[in-house]
């Protein structure tokens, strides 16, 4: 039978994988060309004068500086060095920055070295040691030093600076072992197939190496290497299930020969030495391919270091490797696979280790064991720093004092967090997970074995169907995610390891699960943790399996389920005809389940807690996901409002599908624009078909999402083309690019964040790649042509960054003709809806994003688990903040929207009507309702709702009042 490595699937880990990143971004604005010092003092005293005149820091700045060169150079190597001050010096900070000094016929430093380039920081925190991370990476170019030199752009000296060589990949997902193959060429193709799944190559590089025979390297090995198609340098080996003195391996290697050469040189070490590989597991396997010798003395070691493996602790590494008579090698284990000496500063920097992660140490030589004790005792004890052990996830995940669970009580609302909006009262159906009872052990491993794939392959069916039955929907992409995640190398790799160690195959497959989300869970990226769901839910599905296990089956009358938690394909089997809501007792308003929910127009709640779970099947249940509650066994009184409110609701639907094409004005004749909120524009039909006014908030960041790099101005035109021609000449408001933080891009790489929705993300983020921001904006106004486009820019918080990012749109306008755009900025930030009066005379119009700006001015998180339903638009500081905004507007004749969820709720649409916002954005869904809510208005009524909620102190007083208006 075929092995799992003989299948060409995509694989992806599961884990986060910790990388070097900029915190700092390197711009042409802070680069000073063609300077000259009389010697280091002058031009270290120039770099500090430079970080002063930019607003970066006070005078006091240059002793930090210069109290840091006394304690050790500051000179990285190639022609580079980079002051920054001491700690102590952080008092002397205004803002975190930095000031790039070229000095082109160079400066003896007091080290000797001779530097070129100074990239003076300014920290308020650890931002230099990412930086000092990242330039350790171009420090291998060739002629580097005399480019720096020479460069006469300052965009060109950032791109010397910023533009790393390709890494090699070569790790053990790229290793293809034991393969059911007798020839070369076929081992080349698997080979090749596994760059492809990995994207490390396109389908153009798998025909050119059909095209060509592998080249016999001698000892049974084989190479087959080719550069079209290469999207990175990267080396994959494939053996033989029962290898020969002929055939033992062949080597894949893709990239052009000047990026590959540390791959070629680990071929070359590899096959000088000879060692035998048969049999051997991955890791070991890579270990060859690494340097590490067979009979070098190894360990593993994690790395406790706040800040990582930067400068400082590194040269105590180095320098400890240097006392000793042996070869010493390092790498990392979460890395690409390449081994560094241990005696090279630069090299042991450039590793990017952080906290958490493990070191694999190698030596060889008459001192090898002394020097690997010696190494491993370093690295634990903190390399010259203070250090703390890791938690374990367990530790990480327990909360120090639980709440006493919440006990039901008939006719009670039990508070819960509010996930998707509506409400429903139906029957409850408990969906409790089957016990799966499997045997622990099992002596037959490769039976388990064959039962595992069996398992998958199984799994791997049922989630594919479910996908094409969701197709088009919300829960597809979802899926797609799962069956990369049931395809994870990792996860098969390590249950195959617990089966060869005797355990069955359920036991083996479930703790590789459990092992894996755990540590998801224990990760400080909330939407990072939530995914752990995911995981589980993916393992629970291939348990089953082999457990010969079905999942239960809801009752045929309409129902509300009820769970501990539901994954996205538990959500995707649903029959929407018969269920009313959902109910968890765990999860966020981030998680998937809730996602799905939203998509599918159900109403839901989360985290109602454990005490749900003890409803009775059957029992009547009602859920309410406006205000976040649910009520068990409702009395009479209770019951008979609800199917009032309920019949009202259904009329109130019929009617408005029936008059979606109307415009949303009142009784009173005002008119209010209700448009929909888009993040495809492959749905903007069927916004259209819901009656929309237009296109009110388009999330652009689909785009940016589906590609490995950043989309070219074809594709983006292509995508935005089909919503413009779908609109028939309604109007289309943009968001541009918003990641950063919580919504990272692969391509686009950054720190680690203790507080991601305050740091870098949203318009800020963009603006350091400002090619980014031009090529979106060239794209959206050539799809536009004549057609009505409106761009805004998301979390602007003042009207210095808005004039930047308009800036950059006027350029392009007077390049490309668009006869109907305006520019205008999202109200998210606080600051932005107070300066609303000096932004208003510049921009165009205001759309107000209030869930941020909700989260934001109470300072609560929107996912939190406990938190999260206090988190309401509603709140008065947010309205008084919307009507400062409205009134800035329209005193200079521009419109408000609100794209935010407070659009659609049915209890604040008279308040933001009543506080003359122009337009409402929602959900497609939710459009025709919008529209007849507004129908049924009094203008002049809805005023004096406005004006009663902002006299009000709570949002839980607001709704008070609303409801018994």
């Amino acid at each position: 039978m075929l092995t799992r490595f003989s299948k060409q699937k995509q694989m992806r880990t599961i884990k986060t994988k910790s990388e070097a990143h900029i915190m700092l971004t390197l711009t042409a604005n802070d680069v000073r060309l063609g300077a000259t010092a009389d010697d280091w003092q002058d031009a270290l005293q120039q770099a500090a004068r430079d970080l002063e005149s930019a607003g970066r820091t006070s005078s006091e700045y240059l002793a930090g500086m210069s109290a840091r060169e006394q304690q050790s150079s500051t000179v990285l190597g190639n022609g580079i060095a980079i002051p920054h001050g001491t700690p102590e010096s952080r008092n002397a900070v205004l803002n975190t920055g930095i000031r790039i000094l070229q000095f082109p016929e160079g400066i003896t430093w007091h080290d000797g070295a001779r530097v070129y380039v100074l990239v003076a920081i300014a920290a308020q925190s650890d931002e230099h040691l990412d930086i000092l991370r990242h330039l350790t990476r171009v420090l291998d170019k060739p002629g580097l030093a005399e480019k720096l030199g020479h460069a006469s752009d300052a965009a060109e000296l950032v791109a010397l600076l910023s533009k790393a060589p390709a890494v090699a990949k070569c790790d053990t997902e790229t290793l293809c072992l034991g393969i059911d193959a007798s020839t070369p060429n076929e081992l080349a193709l698997i080979a090749a197939a596994r760059l492809q799944s990995l994207r490390c190559v396109d389908t153009d590089f798998l025909a050119s190496i059909i095209g060509q025979p592998p080249v016999d390297l001698g000892e049974g090995f084989w190479l087959t290497h080719h550069t079209v198609g290469a999207r990175r340098p990267t080396l994959s080996l494939a053996t033989p299930k029962r290898p020969s003195s002929e055939l033992r391996g062949v080597f894949c290697l893709a990239g052009p020969g000047d990026e590959c050469h540390d791959l070629l040189e680990r071929i070359d070490n590899f096959l000088a030495r000879n060692e035998p590989i048969d049999g051997l597991n991955a890791e070991a396997v890579l270990a060859r391919l690494s340097g590490e010798a067979a009979d070098a003395v190894t360990a593993k070691v994690t790395l406790l270091n706040t800040h990582g493996l930067h400068a400082r602790p590194a040269k105590q590494l180095v320098q400890e490797a240097r006392r000793h008579n042996a070869s010493i090698r390092l790498r990392l284990l979460e890395g690409d696979g390449s081994a560094v000496s241990a005696t090279s500063l630069t090299r042991v920097i450039g590793l990017g280790a952080r906290r958490g992660q493990t070191l694999l140490l190698s030596a060889t030589g008459d001192e090898a064991r002394q020097a690997i004790a010696a190494l491993t005792k370093a690295i634990d004890e903190g390399l010259g720093e203070t250090v703390a052990p890791l938690q374990s996830a367990e530790q990480r995940m327990v909360v120090p004092e639980a709440e006493p669970a919440r006990e039901l009580t008939d006719d009670q609302p039990l508070k819960a967090v509010a996930a998707s909006p509506g409400l429903a009262l139906a029957s409850a159906f408990v969906m409790r997970q089957p016990k799966l009872r499997y045997e622990q052990s099992a002596e037959d491993s490769e039976q388990q074995i064959q039962r595992l794939n069996q398992a998958i392959d199984d799994a791997d069916g049922q989630l594919r169907t479910l996908i094409r039955q969701a197709e088009g929907g919300e829960a597809a992409p979802i899926l797609s995610v799962h069956v990369e995640m049931l395809q994870d190398e990792d996860l098969y790799q390590a249950t195959l390891e617990a089966i060869n160690e005797g355990t069955s195959a359920e036991a083996g497959w479930w703790r590789a699960i459990d092992t894996a989300a755990r540590a998801q869970e224990a990760l400080a990226d909330r939407l990072l943790a939530e995914r752990a769901a995911d995981l589980r839910d993916v393992g629970r599905r291939v348990l089953a399996n082999l457990c010969g296990v079905t999942m239960p089956t809801p009752p045929d009358a309409p129902y509300i389920l009820v769970a501990d938690d539901l994954g996205p394909s538990d959500v995707a089997r649903l029959d929407t005809s018969r269920v009313r809501g959902l109910v968890t007792a765990r999860g966020g308003a981030t998680s998937h389940s809730a996602i799905l929910a939203r998509a599918l127009g159900l109403p839901a709640v989360v985290g109602a807690g454990e005490s749900i779970l003890a409803i009775a099947d059957g029992a009547d249940l009602v859920v309410d996901g406006e205000r976040g509650c649910v009520v068990p066994n409702p009395g009479v009184e209770r019951c008979d409002k609800i199917r009032r409110r309920l019949q009202q609701l259904e009329a109130l639907q019929a009617q408005a599908h029936e008059n979606r094409n109307q415009p949303a004005t009142t009784e009173d004749g005002h008119t209010v624009q209700v448009g929909a909120n888009l993040g495809n524009t492959a749905h903007t039909p069927d916004a259209v078909d819901r009656g929309a006014d237009g296109v009110g908030l388009l999330r652009t960041e689909f785009i940016f999402m589906a590609h490995p790099e950043a989309p070219d101005l074809a594709t983006q035109v292509r995508e935005y083309q089909h919503a413009f021609d779908a609109l028939n000449g309604l109007p289309l408001v943009a968001r541009t690019l918003d990641v950063g933080g919580d919504k990272p891009l692969d391509y686009w790489p950054l720190p680690q964040e203790d507080n991601p929705f305050l740091g870098m993300r949203g318009i800020r983020l963009s603006l350091t790649r400002p090619d980014i921001l031009e090529t979106q904006v060239r794209a959206l106004l050539t799809a536009a042509g004549d057609r009505p486009l409106r761009i805004m820019f998301p979390m602007v918080k003042d009207l210095e960054e808005f004039r930047a990012a308009r800036a950059i749109v006027s350029k392009v306008q007077s390049e490309v003709l668009a006869n109907d755009v305006q520019v205008g900025v999202m109200i998210e930030v606080p600051s932005c809806a107070l300066l609303a009066s000096t932004l208003a005379p510049e921009v165009d119009f205001f759309s107000v994003g209030t869930n941020d700006l909700t989260q934001y001015t109470l300072a609560i998180d929107r996912g939190h688990g406990q938190l999260s339903a206090e988190s309401d638009g509603l709140h008065p500081s947010v309205l008084k903040l919307i009507r400062m905004t409205v009134e800035a507007a329209h005193a200079h004749n521009r419109w408000v929207g609100v794209c935010g969820e407070l659009a659609s709720d049915p209890q604040a649409i008279p308040v933001l009507v009543g506080l003359d916002v122009d337009e409402l954005s929602v959900t497609s869904r939710r459009v025709p309702l919008v529209k007849a809510c507004i129908r049924g208005l009094n203008l002049e009524t809805a005023r004096q709702q406005a004006e009663k909620a902002l006299s009000l102190a709570t949002a839980s007083e607001v709704r008070d009042a609303l409801e018994a208006w």
